[in-house]
């Protein structure tokens, strides 16, 4: 073997789980890497493979042994290797003795401490066939393994039955065996196009050979591409286009080896069943991509994706044709059920549904949800009794059979059948929105009503669970709190509600006396912990945290308020006088922090003696209206803009200027000056809390 060679590691198993594939791919690949630099092995790129029934990692170039090192091993020192006659002491003949050298062989290090006696030798490299193994072993045991299987009589333990290994450096087998397999150079191909064993002459042909003698596409990315254009291709033969969402696209490309999109038709009458059911069927049990029309409208068309290139590609159409039918024809059956009954009429049996234990039924939240929906509504000018309605209605669809088929659709059921039972277009939206953002980045409440509504289901959610004790500890957050929490966020920055949240918790915690008479005790708690998740959410969207400390110090309880003061400091430490400005902001609060008695509320112009007192009063006399009047409108942006102007001033009171003079009079005006400054600041953000 030359000093360096391509390297191959392949493990054959049964099906691994699909929606964990690129994540062991990606472990594995982690793992060798670093197992090879931890040994120090010098290599070149890794690359990783992953399909169904196999996971494998090609190095390029990976060395033949580890290099050379040389070794220093000090002795005793000098003056205690020798008696007084010159004679070797034990110390110095039992280190030698150590070392397999005679004493005369050793050399002297000369140090600032002393001269020692040492021996230098040079290590030799360690072969890469001794250490491989162990690098394989430790990278298996370090899978994230959803959950390790045993199999046969075997002791072994994977994630799946394990059927062969590869282990190849250069053309040389390394000697391994895992999982009661010895590793070898024979791979296999396509269970059914291919199921012998296949010989891999070299690493670097390992992808050629299983593609083009085994029908295994074994790169995941190269399958992925593959799988998208055909059934990007299918579906516009078909006359429409194809709707891929990447995890599904994931999950087929993690499914098949060899893929062939095949599409395939179903009864246009199934079209009169909303178009999520019908999707979800699809895509949830059946894998399929659906086909779209230019409007966005489901066609009666799919694309499947066969693991098979099958010589009667009629029959596995025809296949999947027969598959689809009984869903979507139990799916019409359950719909058609549903709009035989009025949605409002399942109200009464959510008292049987059980929303949680201390709290009540569902149909005890939806009661505060009418209540606290119609209040929210009046507070953003919205029709309170359109809220009012949206509420009572938002969680009739649960019972439905739609639903209960179809458990992801809930609201979207909901909004199919009051549209269809004639409410209007502001309701019906209301009751599939108000479960908006349904998860991170998804879209948000439609209309006001909607908005009223989810607000108000968060918001009592929130309420009540911390109320009965359940807050979220850790990572365990059972009734996805911290979502909720996120949502009303949401809904409250980003579509512009300026509202108060200490007082939309308060509203409430009075809607759950009833039930947990001491709701209210927990306001500020939940307040607390909103306000902490829109810590994460500034942070997420790159504001600094020292920012959002800044702001925090104002005591603001409109999140919006709160997200435009952010944007305003945000836009002030851009300016060049910002770090000056924050500078001596940090030293007026100190200062007043520090006097014994409140600065005056008012600045006497007659005790203003020093020019740099009476240049700074002016400054802050021209400015500090406007910025009064900014502020009240809340245009923080350019009230900060224009406080940056004091930066001069600032800085030649405070280099000419004894603030704490020896004349009470002089120093308490002084300090009625910095405190009004201080005042104009605050009004927005603590600029003192920004880091340099």
């Amino acid at each position: 073997m030359t000093d360096t060679a391509d390297f191959l590691f392949e493990l054959g198993t049964e099906e691994l789980p699909p929606k964990a594939l690129t994540t062991l791919r990606d472990a594995l690949e982690d793992e060798i890497r670093a197992g090879l630099d931890e040994a120090g092995l010098s290599h070149g790129t890794l690359t990783a493979y992953a399909a169904p029934r196999r996971l494998a990692v090609l190095v390029d170039a990976l060395a033949a042994a580890t290099a050379p090192k040389p070794v220093e091993r000090r002795g005793p020192a000098v003056k205690a290797a020798f008696d007084a006659d010159g004679n070797p002491t034990k110390a110095l003949t039992g280190f030698a003795a150590s070392c397999g050298v005679e004493p005369g062989t050793l050399e002297t290090l000369k140090t600032d401490k002393g001269e020692w006696l040492v021996h230098r030798h040079t290590e030799p490299g360690q072969a890469a066939s001794d250490l491989l193994p162990g690098i394989i072993e430790r990278a298996l045991d370090k899978l994230p393994a959803p959950k390790r299987m045993r199999w046969g009589t075997s002791k072994a333990e994977f994630i799946r039955p394990v059927h062969w290994v590869v282990a190849l450096h250069g053309e040389q087998v390394v000697d391994i065996t895992l999982f009661d397999h010895a590793a070898g150079n024979r791979s296999h191909g396509h269970r059914f196009h291919h199921p012998d064993a296949l010989t891999v002459a070299r690493p670097a042909d390992y992808a050629a050979t299983l593609r083009d003698s085994g029908h295994v596409l074994a790169d995941f990315a190269e399958r992925r591409a593959r799988i998208e254009a055909q059934v990007l291709a299918a579906a516009e033969a078909a006359g429409g286009r194809a709707h891929i969402e990447v995890a599904l696209l994931d999950e087929v490309t993690a499914l098949v080896e060899w893929p062939v999109a095949v599409a395939g038709q179903f009864e246009e009458r199934f079209l009169e069943v909303p178009h999520e059911a019908l999707i979800y069927t699809m895509q949830d049990d059946q894998k399929y991509f659906p086909v779209l029309d230019d409007n966005g409208a489901l066609m009666p068309w799919f694309v499947t994706v066969a693991n098979i290139e099958s010589r009667d590609i009629q029959a596995v159409r025809q296949g999947n044709e027969r598959v689809i039918r009984p869903r979507f024809s139990d799916a019409m059956f359950f719909w058609e059920g549903d709009l035989k009954t009025p949605l409002e009429s399942h109200l009464e049996s959510l008292k049987h549904l059980v929303f949680q234990k201390r709290l009540g039924s569902v149909f005890d939240k939806v009661v505060r949800l009418e209540r606290l929906a119609e209040t929210i509504a009046e507070l953003i000018g919205t029709d309170p009794q359109a809220a009012r309605r949206a509420a009572r209605l938002s969680k009739c669809d649960l019972q439905t059979q739609m639903v209960g088929e179809f458990a992801g659709l809930q609201g979207t059921i909901g909004r199919y059948l009051a549209e269809h039972e004639g409410y209007p277009a502001e309701i019906a939206v209301a009751l599939d929105d108000h479960y908006r953002p349904r998860r991170a980045g998804d879209d948000l409440p439609r209309n006001a009503t909607a908005q009223a509504v989810a607000l108000a289901d968060r918001l009592d959610t929130l309420m009540g669970i911390f109320a009965i004790g359940q807050a979220p500890t850790g990572a365990k957050d059972p009734f996805a709190l911290r979502r909720a929490a996120l949502g009303v966020l949401r809904i409250l920055v980003e579509q512009q509600l300026d509202l108060d949240l200490h007082e939309l918790l308060t509203a409430a915690a009075e809607g759950l006396t009833d039930k947990v008479p001491e709701a209210g005790d927990h306001v500020l708690g939940v307040f607390e912990f909103i306000t902490e998740r829109q810590n994460r959410y500034s942070l997420d969207r790159g504001i600094r945290s020292d920012v959002f400390q800044a702001v925090s110090m104002t005591g603001t309880r409109r999140p919006l308020d709160f997200e435009r003061r952010m944007q305003a400091v945000n836009a002030f430490i851009a300016l060049p006088e910002a770090e000056a400005l924050a500078a001596a902001n940090k030293r007026i609060a100190n200062i007043l922090k520090k006097n014994d008695t409140p600065a005056p509320a008012t600045v006497e112009e007659p005790l203003l003696h020093e020019p740099a007192e009476q240049r700074l009063w002016e400054a802050v006399s021209a400015i500090g209206p406007r910025i009064e009047a900014m502020i009240a409108e809340g245009d923080y942006t350019e009230a900060l803009t224009r406080l940056a102007a004091l930066r001069d001033p600032v800085d030649t009171f405070f280099d000419s200027v004894m603030v704490m003079a020896d004349d009470l009079e002089l120093r308490a005006n002084r300090l009625a000056l910095l405190a009004r400054i201080n005042a104009l600041f605050l009004a927005i953000a603590d600029v003192s809390q920004l880091q340099s």
